[in-house]
């Protein structure tokens, strides 16, 4: 008999090691779908927060749900084994058909085509919402009847939670390596056949589920849990995960892309809960109830406190490699956020401990408390960060852990209530963006912060009075520098010359309104800018009008997502413009994708243009070489243009490059009009800078689904390969000799002469720029004076030029120039040179010159009217 016995307790030693083994893979598969999902959501809805917050959301809804309502029927099975393997199979089957379902979801949707943006967030939020929260119930059935397949073996329900979450942990960084190396539907198949493996797993082992071993004590028949107490526990997961979509915010700010982020903040939130629900069955009952509501809100507060320190750290830490990236960043949110987790892990084993039956209460308390999660992650997407702030959430989910976790401590804790208040009172606002940025933004001012539930936007001013407008910290969006507000309304003078006539104009991001600024010379033009960002548009009508000529006044601005816009306007446009952005946040690459292109096309009047701007340093010479390919295969016909370090693809519907439309177009403005639509260059300035076609090659494109540049341009960027150098060379070689050109472009005889000196102009300052970042100054100074002999308007050239004799000039003086006529030579080259205005005017200020000194203080606030120095 005691044989018997023996080999009794061996059979359940090993089961039960192997369901907690089964266990852990099934998490981690549950919690790559998360990542993979919200990676999706990301695209449906334009912004990455929603797709983090609704998928968060459903999978907590879906989990809690499950657990309460699978509990009585897990008791009614005689192998709960086999019934979570065909759950297992389900799920990995509906991953694979979701995106199909979203897609017609999504085109359902659009056939309703809501106008309000806000109605139509709902509908896809609520459809989102369901077809996500259906798997994770299923995935929640799969905790009850674990417990009841272990429920006599001696494996603990603190052991099985903590197994299960630490494979949540591993999972959720599982996509950090798919995304990159196989993109999203690959990771989804990968992640698919890993969960088929469980289910393959669990069938099998579910043979050794023998009623002989494992069926010698029934559940008890019913458990009493007391209200408050699933109250109480239901709002620690609702702070849980309001901490969650905090942190996510805020560090996806500071750090990382937000879904890399949500990944690394998924695995240390789990290896937290999970360590700490394998080391509560160690603790002390009694002194950790009145220890975790005290210890857990100030640890919260503390992942405030140090905010300032991981942004300075940030701002400045240089890593190799994308990996190492993530490694020391993720590190660094393990020491904000992980003694929170810890403590909410112990929570669940300790408190099921303490109400008795623990593997059944477990269930319920699981359920209670992934329920009030995703009630947390909704109201803090969607109404307490839009409605408090990101940092005040954070305080406030600090205090719901405390006031929750003190229904099991003693009164004595409340004490500390005071010196939490006290604590969390400064953490009521974000640092300013000084602090959060204290080497690019040291010593400016905040003059704006606008946080609703897409992004923070901040205006922030300089000491000498320059503006930027900030979008999440993460990118400049515009500066009101003059030499900024120059290279922006270029985006715009550009594809204004080319249409022989524009009328109706649509600009796919406002930002600053700077850009849109440049149209104002053109009489009679209906303008439209469509701005997600509710903190731009407030700005362009605020603290930019000054550098916009008070745009807002002069067009139609439509809050929406650009991709929305396009799929539901039935207006046609002359020209629509995509403005500059950074392609490497999630889900911006969306917006250079084969679809967004064709939208474009598709809304162009006979005759229409698209324009699509690229600043090449975003860029390495594979991921522009994805997007040239993408945009040639809906615009056959593509060509390119050159401004600077930005390149403009251009493409049209029965459109081509047609100089004497061009030339007809300007004709029609005055010339004061003409020298602003052409910012004083001239048009063959302008034409010049054409670059030819598009040119082909066989690779990968965009696509929405299928995106490559979004996953290949961080680890091009830590590996060096982000080259400027090398990506300008590559262009310089698909060049088109000048006869060629003047042939494509049919340039008369009589014209030649003036296209040469634009296009010869144009190559050689670019030719120019490369021989000095590679170190040959004097070779690149050379090339830059030829470049100003063959066309002095150029601005980017005699710009160039004149800002290396201003740089010079101290070394002219000492050796006896004459600095008065220094500065009026450099005049004579740029004659809007800010510096050299500025020091004229000092000049003769100084030398008592007062009606010389107004002239040069007026023309420097025509150039830069929010100079403080000039106010």
């Amino acid at each position: 008999m005691a044989r018997v016995t023996h080999n009794s307790l061996v059979s359940k030693t090993l089961y039960s090691k192997g369901v907690a083994g089964l266990y852990f893979f099934s998490g981690g598969v549950g919690l790559a779908y998360q990542v993979l999902w919200a990676r999706m959501l990301s695209l449906q809805f334009g912004v990455s927060i929603f797709g983090v917050v609704v998928t968060a959301a459903a999978f907590m809804l879906g989990l809690g749900l499950g657990a309460l309502l699978g509990g009585r029927q897990s008791q009614l099975q005689n192998n709960p084994l086999r019934l979570f393997a065909l759950i297992e199979i389900c799920i990995a089957a509906y991953a694979l058909l979701l995106p199909f379902i979203l897609r017609l979801v999504d085109a359902g949707i659009l056939q309703l085509a809501p106008e309000d943006l806000t109605t139509w967030y709902a509908m896809q939020l609520s459809a989102a919402l369901i077809l996500i929260t259906l798997p994770a119930t299923a995935m929640g059935v799969g905790f009850p009847l674990v417990l009841n397949a272990i429920r006599n073996t001696p494996l603990s329900l603190g052991r099985l939670y903590g197994l299960n979450t630490c494979g949540g942990a591993v999972g959720a960084l599982l996509p950090l390596l798919l995304l990159p190396t196989l993109g999203w539907v690959a990771g989804v198949w990968v992640v698919a056949m890993v969960g088929m493996l469980v289910a393959a797993g669990a069938w099998w082992l579910s043979r050794y589920h023998s009623p002989q071993i494992m069926q010698q004590q029934p559940w008890a028949s019913s458990i009493s849990i007391a209200p408050l107490t699933l109250l109480a526990y239901s709002t620690v997961g609702a702070a849980a995960l309001i901490l969650e979509v905090g942190w996510t915010r805020l560090f996806g700010m500071l750090l990382l892309r937000t879904e890399y982020v949500m990944a690394i903040i998924l695995a240390v939130f789990l290896v937290g809960i999970g360590v700490g629900s394998l080391l509560a069955r160690r603790l002390r009952a009694g002194f950790w109830f009145d220890l975790l509501p005290i210890a857990a809100a100030l640890f919260a507060l503390m992942s405030l406190w140090l905010v300032p320190q991981l942004a300075a750290w940030a701002e400045t830490a240089d890593f190799n490699s994308l990996a190492a990236a993530m490694l020391f960043q993720g590190l660094a949110i393990a020491v904000l956020t992980l003694p929170v987790t810890l403590l909410l892990g112990a929570w669940l084993p300790l408190l099921s401990t303490r109400l008795g039956h623990e593997k059944r209460v477990g269930a319920i308390l699981y359920g209670a408390n992934s329920i009030g999660a995703a009630v947390g992650a909704l109201l803090a997407g969607f109404v307490l960060i839009p409605w408090l702030g990101t940092a005040a959430t954070i305080v406030l989910a600090a205090l719901l852990l405390f006031v929750a976790g003190m229904v099991w401590a003693s009164r004595r804790s409340w004490l500390a209530l005071p010196l939490i208040v006290v604590f969390a009172w400064p953490l009521l606002q974000l640092p300013a963006v000084s602090l959060l940025l204290p080497q690019m933004q040291a010593n400016t001012t905040d003059l704006l912060i606008h946080e609703d539930a897409l992004a923070i936007t901040h205006v922030v001013e300089r000491k000498d009075g320059q503006r930027l407008l900030l979008a999440d910290l993460q990118r400049m969006d515009a500066s009101s520098e003059p030499l900024a507000v120059l290279s922006q309304q270029n985006q715009v003078r550009l594809p204004l010359l080319l249409h022989p006539e524009p009328k109706q104009v649509l600009f796919l991001g406002l930002g600053t309104g700077i850009s849109a600024s440049a149209s104002l010379p053109y009489p009679n033009m209906q303008r439209t800018a469509v701005e997600l960002s509710q903190g731009a548009i407030a700005a362009s009508r605020t603290w930019f009008t000054e550098v916009n000529g008070n745009i807002a006044n002069e067009m139609q601005i439509v809050r929406d997502d650009a991709r929305r816009f396009l799929q539901t306007t039935k207006n046609n446009y002359d020209v629509i413009i995509g403005d500059l952005f950074h392609p490497d946040l999630v889900g911006r690459s969306a917006l250079l994708s084969l679809q967004q292109f064709q939208r474009a096309k598709d809304h162009l009047a006979d005759g229409g243009l698209f324009v699509q701007w690229l600043a090449l340093n975003q860029f390495d010479p594979e991921s522009l070489r994805v997007v040239l390919r993408t945009f040639r295969q809906v615009f056959p016909e593509a060509v390119m243009f050159v401004d600077g370090f930005r390149l403009a693809l251009i493409g049209g519907d029965n459109w081509r490059v047609n100089i004497d439309a061009s030339l007809n177009n300007l004709a029609r403005l005055n010339t004061a009009e003409q020298d602003v639509a052409t910012g004083t260059e001239g048009i063959w300035s302008w034409l010049g800078r054409y670059w030819g076609a598009v040119p082909s090659s066989v690779g990968p494109v965009q696509g929405e689904w299928a995106p490559v540049i979004e996953y290949h341009l961080p680890r091009a960027r830590y590996r060096g390969e982000m080259d400027l150098v090398v990506l300008v060379e590559w262009l310089l070689q698909q060049r088109p000799h000048f006869s060629q050109a003047q042939q494509v472009l049919a340039v008369s005889s009589a014209q030649s002469e003036l296209f040469e000196r634009g296009y010869v102009a144009t190559e050689l300052a670019l030719r120019s720029w490369v021989a000095e970042l590679k170190g040959g100054v004097r070779q690149g100074q050379k090339l830059l004076q030829l470049a100003y002999q063959a066309n002095p308007k150029d601005r980017w050239v005699s710009g160039a030029l004149a800002d290396r004799m201003f740089a010079s000039m101290q070394g002219m003086v000492e050796q006896g120039a004459d600095p008065r006529n220094a500065l009026e030579t450099i005049l004579y080259i740029r004659s809007d040179h800010v510096e050299a205005l500025r020091a004229l005017w000092r000049l003769e200020q100084d030398e008592g010159n007062q009606a010389r000194a107004d002239e040069y203080r007026q023309k420097l606030q025509r150039l830069s009217p929010l100079d403080v120095e000039l106010q």
